[in-house]
Parts: structure tokens; sequence; C-alpha cells
């Protein structure tokens, strides 16, 4: 047994609840970044691989969320509500879930996204939503860096904004440039899974939000 075993022993059972959500961050900031990488690269079996690595970050993810699960119901202690540490964590799982699910969807649609402005500028943002929201998990720890979560939470709702914009004048570009009904149909679908993953980030947030307003 080694010594990292007994070092363990000896954190704060309720400050594993930070590592958690901070490891939870990094891997949405991962995914994210492979989702920018897939939408800027042209060949097909590529984009087949990256969506396969995204998979991988998307089961890991699923895994913590279980570890945080199994952790609430050891620990009497916790640094914030339960219901705030689950409903948390779920909303951090269902962006990593969504981004994921888009890009499969764009390998399924067979869309090629290196010709598609709004897809890229939609990918873009969900990598800076992302890693807004590592910084406003980061913030919480201890609640020392109330701040730099509160500046974190106003960037994800202003890029939801931006994402807004890019879909309707993505579909709208569509309607006017595309002749080909089923394309229209699994693009504007594609704008809409997008999108929707930068509302999931804003749903993060409001629950940072929540919790601040409740613990600083």
């Amino acid at each position: 047994m080694n010594s990292n075993f007994f070092a363990r022993l000896f954190i704060p059972r309720e400050k594993k609840f930070y590592d958690l959500f901070e490891q939870d961050t990094i891997n949405v900031c991962a995914i994210a970044d492979s989702l920018m990488l897939l939408v800027n690269e042209a060949d097909e079996e590529k984009r087949k691989e990256i969506k396969n690595k995204m998979h991988d970050v998307e089961h890991a993810n699923d895994q913590l969320t279980h570890i945080v699960m199994e952790e609430l119901s050891r620990n009497f202690i916790t640094p914030f509500d339960r219901e705030d540490i689950h409903s948390l964590i779920s909303s951090l799982d269902d962006v990593t879930d969504f981004i994921y699910v888009s890009a499969k969807s764009m390998l399924l649609y067979k869309i090629d996204p290196t010709q598609d402005i709004a897809i890229q500028s939609l990918a873009d943002l969900i990598r800076q939503a992302t890693k807004e929201l590592d910084l406003a998990i980061k913030g919480l720890r201890d609640f020392k860096g109330v701040k730099q979560s509160l500046q974190a939470v106003v960037q994800v709702n202003s890029i939801e904004n931006q994402a807004d914009d890019i879909l309707y004048t993505g579909i709208e570009h569509l309607f006017e440039h595309e002749q080909n009904a089923i394309e229209i149909i699994k693009k504007r679908d594609l704008y809409y899974q997008l999108e929707t993953v930068t509302d999931k980030c804003e749903d993060v947030c409001d629950i940072i939000e929540n919790i601040l307003i409740k613990y600083s």
C-alpha cells in the first residue's frame, strides 16, 4: 500500500468534492477542445477518430458523476447543500453529453464542418464557455474566488447570447442559400444542438450563482 493511499485518508472528505468538480471541468474543456479540432478537420476519417476520443472523455465524465453521487451518499459533511452538489455535477455532465451528441450528429449527417461558418463559430463559443466554466468552478473552492466565479458567470451569459445570434443568422443563411431541403434539416438540427450546449453551460452558471448567493 503506497504513501498516497495514507495521504488521502487525511484529506478532509468535504474537500474531495472540489477536486472532483475541478476534474470534471478539465474534462469539459478537453471535449470542447476536441470539438474545435473536429470542426476544423477536413478528413472524415480523422473526424471519426476525434469523435471516438471524445467518447472516452464523455465516458470518463460519467464515471466522475457516479463518484460524486457515491461521495454524497457516504459523507455527512459537504462543502455546500447536497441538492446543489447533485444539480451542479448533473449539469456539468449535461454539457459533456451534449458536446458529444453534437459531434456524433456531425458524423451521422455527414456534414463537412469546415465549410460551415455557423458550425465553426458555435464550436468556438462552446470552447470559450467551457473555459469560463472552469474558472467559475475553481472560484468555488472554499469560496475564496467569488469575484472570479461571478465574472465567469457573466461571460458565459454573454457567450450564450452570441450563440443565439449565430444560430438564427445561420438558419437564415441556410434558407437563403441552400436548395437541398434535407441539408437544411440536417444543418438546422446541428445548429440547435450546438447552441443547446451554450444553454447547458448557462444552466451550470445559474447553479453556481445560486450557490454563491447562499454561501458568500
